[in-house]
């Protein structure tokens, strides 16, 4: 099932602003929002993705590459599969926006979530390098990549039972609120609780492998779907697959980016692919059949006779596919005249010979009949 159009969800246009994206998630998530629709699944999915939806627009990375490519250019997942993300991880990474506690919304249902800081690990980015084939039918690779994973010892908590303790400066809300007085009156602050960093919890005992980070340095083999037509320098992404979080937060991606083999014999041309094809004069005034290289292995091109330099012949079909879906690119074979550099007795003569010929004289408007002569160029070569 393909995943529908991302400024559709929000209901914005594509040259819509960070603020205008904003507003229109606020907007979904409000009418979407469980606590005002217990129970209703379709309501939890549109919640969902609106949440996709937004965690792309709301980034401008992500967003550049969802414009230029777009869920192609994310890998197949934008950060909200639906595996890896659950409604408390949408409540932390958003619950900002909404000036406050993500649960309250003008009073309805639910009471307020606390506003703990969630731990997100850092992004990784790798280089994949593909061939000219690879990039026309898409490739799976498998990559070894050196990156934090978290601890099998505590299973990511950071603690050695695996149990916390309520933080008993916040009381678990990951904030503390400060009243100053200002020459305008009293001022009301809210920030990160200085004791538990925002994470509204403390460990008493910290794992003696991670020393209570819930991270070590590991290595993983991770699996790349890479879809055909992509081009160099594109950007994949690859949700959840960087380093992991520091005591079990949200796991950090992976930056595909994508390098282009060169191809010995063709040239890439966004979809099109161009082939130079050097001909000798007899060839060209004859006609011929030629060898074109493809992405798939070599066809064979009828030369007519009488083609000339510099034209460009179309083998349609035969280039790359859009990334998006929208058909293929062409092969452009370009005829180039190959001249010999040095030439024996009898081929200078015979050249001297056709030096004299008016079809050497004359101009394509007004030279004799071509076929005339291609039947006396025939006896000559014969």
């Amino acid at each position: 099932m393909s995943k529908r159009d991302y400024y559709e969800i929000l209901e914005v246009s594509k040259n819509a602003s960070a603020e205008e994206i904003k507003k229109a998630y606020r907007k979904k998530a409000i009418q979407f929002h469980p606590d005002k629709n217990p129970g209703d699944k379709a309501a939890e999915e549109k919640f969902k993705e609106a949440a996709e939806a937004y965690e792309v627009l709301s980034n401008q990375e992500k967003r550049q590459r969802y414009d230029q490519f777009g869920h192609a250019g994310l890998g197949g997942a934008s950060g909200f599969s639906g595996q890896n993300m659950n409604m408390d991880d949408i409540f932390s990474m958003f619950g900002d926006i909404f000036g406050g506690h993500f649960g309250g919304f003008g009073g309805f249902g639910g009471g307020s979530r606390g506003r703990q800081r969630v731990n997100r690990g850092q992004n990784l980015r790798v280089k994949v390098k593909l061939n000219l084939k690879e990039i026309a039918n898409g490739a799976e690779k498998k990559i070894k990549v050196k990156k934090y994973v978290s601890c099998s010892a505590c299973q990511g908590s950071g603690a050695k039972d695996g149990s916390y303790s309520t933080c008993s400066t916040c009381h678990g809300s990951g904030q503390v609120t400060r009243v100053s007085n200002t020459f305008l009156g009293q001022m009301q602050t809210t920030s990160a609780c200085p004791s538990c960093g925002g994470e509204g919890k403390t460990i008493a005992n910290k794992c003696p492998v991670c020393y209570g980070e819930g991270i070590v340095q590991g290595e993983e083999v991770i699996s790349l779907k890479i879809p055909a037509g992509v081009a160099e320098g594109m950007q994949l992404s690859m949700s959840g697959k960087g380093n992991a979080a520091r005591r079990g937060g949200i796991n950090g991606d992976l930056i595909v980016l994508i390098e282009e083999e060169e191809h010995q014999e063709l040239i890439r041309d966004e979809n099109d692919l161009i082939y130079n094809l050097f001909l000798n004069i007899p060839d060209l005034a004859l006609g011929t059949t030629a060898e074109i290289p493809t992405v798939d292995g070599k066809v064979k091109v009828k030369i007519d006779s009488g083609t000339q330099p510099e034209k460009i012949l179309r083998l349609r079909g035969k280039g790359l596919p859009d990334v998006n879906g929208y058909g293929k690119g062409d092969i452009l074979v370009r005829v180039h005249a190959w001249v010999p550099s040095r030439l024996t007795p009898d081929e200078k003569r015979l050249l001297e010979k056709l030096a004299q010929s008016p079809n050497f004289q004359g101009s394509p408007q007004t030279g004799p009949n071509k076929k005339d002569f291609f039947e006396k160029m025939k006896g000559m070569f014969d």
